[in-house]
């Protein structure tokens, strides 16, 4: 218990220092910053510095590929707002579902390599839904509706394009191996299950997009805790028939 204590109260030291350093940096907002530290003091408590580095390095990335071609998709009406930066709500919409993991593997250790794998579904599923997003309303030459492949506008909820989805593998790849090389899957096995089930949720969250999100005035944030969930309850569905056919 005193280790837990410590590791938690080295992670709130590391996050908030670091936060006080490079708060000007315009990846996100105030509000943005403290839930980043919020959440990575947490994740430093339950995965120590690997499950911190995972979503930092996620959080980097998924920032940078929002600001490729930034000037045209604003100029479209497509890009994100606040200029690209995060607010408390994309934060927690990307992340609930990977915290709610990391912190099960403390609550229930005998299952903790299912809650990693969930964990790491979830952040892969949410690269490469950003991949995906950032790249094709900027690059994909045809954009289409999931459900029917009607030709759409750039930015059609639900929209897919060659150039996107093509992106978002290449996002739910890099993610898996991030994952991979900080030790919080440790197979090539579970490399694969998540990175699939990272794709498969993306591929879901543009069905949801087209079908649901303004039927029922789904919030985007709503709509990313739904994939991150769907891409976690995959991996793990994944893992258990992986486990049942291998043993």
């Amino acid at each position: 218990m005193e280790l837990i204590r410590n590791q938690f109260f080295i992670g709130f030291c590391i996050n908030f220092s670091l936060i006080y350093i490079f708060c000007k940096i315009p990846l996100m907002t105030k509000g943005g910053w403290i839930s980043a530290g919020i959440l990575g003091t947490i994740l430093w408590g339950c995965f120590s510095w690997q499950g911190w580095m995972s979503v930092v390095i996620y959080l980097l990335f998924g920032s940078l590929v929002t600001k490729i071609g930034f000037k045209f998709k604003k100029e479209q009406g497509i890009a994100e707002k606040r200029g690209g930066r995060r607010g408390p709500e994309n934060v927690w919409g990307s992340a609930a579902t990977g915290l709610f993991f990391a912190i099960m593997t403390k609550f229930n250790a005998p299952n903790a390599v299912m809650f990693k794998i969930g964990f790491a579904a979830s952040f892969a599923a949410k690269l490469a839904d950003t991949f995906g997003s950032e790249i094709g309303k900027r690059f994909g030459k045809d954009t289409y509706l999931i459900t029917s492949l009607k030709k759409v506008e750039r930015g059609t909820e639900g929209g897919i394009s060659l150039e996107g989805t093509l992106a978002s593998v290449l996002g739910s790849i890099f993610m898996a191996f991030i994952m991979l090389r900080l030790s919080i899957i440790s197979t090539k096995s579970h490399f694969i299950i998540v990175a699939v089930s990272g794709l498969l949720a993306t591929l879901s969250e543009s069905i949801i997009g087209a079908r649901f999100q303004n039927k029922y005035k789904l919030s985007n944030e709503m709509v990313n805790a739904m994939q991150t969930s769907i891409a976690s309850v995959f991996a793990i569905f994944g893992l258990i028939l992986y486990s049942y056919f291998v043993n």
